[in-house]
């Protein structure tokens, strides 16, 4: 019996902990491609090219 709430709190642990991690590796991976988004569009895109085609411009030219 005890050792099933251990393992019940446990695992509402690994969860919160999970969740945690995956929330902030969201809210980075949203503030870099915004920081990358307007870095594209400043200093990389040509004349009525979307940010999207620029980045696929230049994926393919580093090939």
């Amino acid at each position: 019996m005890a050792k099933s709430k251990i393992v019940d709190i446990s695992n509402k642990i690994e969860d919160a902990v999970v969740e945690s991690y995956k929330k902030i590796e969201k809210n980075v991976t949203d503030a870099y491609t915004a920081v990358e988004d307007k870095f594209v569009e400043r200093y990389l895109l040509h004349e009525d090219e979307t940010i999207e085609q620029a980045k696929e411009r230049l994926k393919n030219n580093i090939k």
